[in-house]
């Protein structure tokens, strides 16, 4: 079964085994006058209406790209995300508004056993229920399907909660209901500001699983005429839909015929091993037509890495006879100042060569 399809299924499951629990609940929460089973009946509900948001943000995020959006819709799913994330806050923020008027003009619940066994009977299929959700979600990268099975464990953990006052109140008359409903809907808006964070993190871009890029540049250097793989940029349009751009050193003896069907190879090699389109591919020079280069880059390297905020040197290449070198520095995102690294770069290398004029470009690295 594709991605697509396994996340609708699931989904279809959810909002299935939800309004089958809302229902019960609020059945329960009515005759015993429960705020917290009824609260828990709308939590229910809210879970239905996200897998419900979920089957629409799959089923769009599918579409072909157009001439609109050429590189598809895949970044629906992130919205969806948002969306369900939204419904757990205004559900907590209601849910919360109810218990606090409950608090303000209690009333006694009336529990039977047949309701705490029904409580308890939910919470087990809740635990089934979100469990099954947030594996599935992981195993097809759904962070919508994830949220919601990550929500509904710990809508278990609140039903808990409330058989445990349903049986305090059986036992010793003291009503905790709108106390812990009030808890409830404190979780609930807590939990759901947690995934509209996480969500939007995505939305604005983060930064890519550092095995996974490491991966691709290791297939990238390993074709032949690759020397090395760098500045590796990936851009993601939802979950496992990536373009990206890098810079790849070749020799510089190579003629632009070569450095083109190295380029095309690389494309091809990175498509079908991790899915990944490489929209473009840029060339750093490496000296082959002079020895002292190598030596030359060496002392360099280790000069530049010696500074403080610099992790990489990369895209080297030295003119003898111009007497100039050009070459991309690193530099780390704790560094408070971009442009005084370079100088403190350009400074240092100056003093040690003074004969040559240096060209520093600064870089970040945005990948592992």
């Amino acid at each position: 079964m594709d991605r697509d399809k396994q996340i609708i299924k699931t989904s279809i499951i959810g909002i299935i085994a939800n309004v089958f629990l809302a229902g019960f609940k609020a059945v329960v929460g009515l005759i015993t006058g429960s705020i917290a089973v009824i609260l828990d009946a709308i939590n229910n509900l809210s879970d239905a209406l996200s897998s419900v948001v979920t089957i629409i943000g799959t089923k769009l995020a599918k579409k072909r790209p157009d001439k609109k959006h050429p590189l598809g819709y895949g970044r629906i799913e992130y919205i969806s995300a948002t969306i369900i994330a939204c419904i757990v806050v205004y559900a907590g923020i209601t849910s919360l508004t109810e218990s606090v008027k409950e608090i303000i003009h209690p009333t006694k619940p009336n529990y039977s056993v047949a309701s705490i066994v029904i409580i308890a009977v939910a919470v087990v299929v809740k635990i089934a229920l979100g469990t099954y959700v947030k594996k599935t979600g992981e195993k097809v990268k759904s962070d919508s399907l994830i949220a919601s099975g990550s929500d509904s464990l710990f809508d278990a953990i609140i039903s808990t909660s409330t058989v445990i006052a349903a049986l305090i109140f059986t036992f010793t008359n003291v009503s905790l209901e709108a106390y812990l409903g009030a808890i409830i809907s404190v979780v609930i808006i807590k939990s759901g500001i947690e995934i509209l964070t996480e969500t939007l993190s995505k939305i604005l871009g983060e930064r890519v699983d550092g095995s996974f890029t490491k991966e691709i540049k290791k297939t990238i250097s390993s074709v032949e005429g690759v020397d090395g793989a760098y500045d590796l940029v990936l851009h993601n349009y939802g979950p496992d839909r990536y373009t990206g751009s890098v810079h790849i050193e070749v020799k510089d003896s190579l003629t632009a015929a070569d450095i083109d069907t190295i380029t095309r190879k690389i494309q091809k090699k990175v498509f079908q091993e991790h899915k990944v389109i490489i929209e473009g591919v840029g060339i750093y020079s490496v000296n082959t037509k002079n020895d002292k280069a190598g030596k030359l880059r060496i002392e360099i390297t280790k000069k530049v890495l010696a500074l403080k905020d610099t992790i990489q040197v990369h895209g080297f290449y030295v003119d003898f006879q111009k007497k100039t070198v050009i070459f991309d520095v690193v530099i780390a995102y704790s560094a408070p100042d971009i442009k005084k690294v370079v100088e403190e770069v350009s400074t240092t290398l100056k003093k040690d060569y003074p004969d040559f004029t240096f060209t520093v470009n600064a870089d970040r690295d945005i990948t592992d």
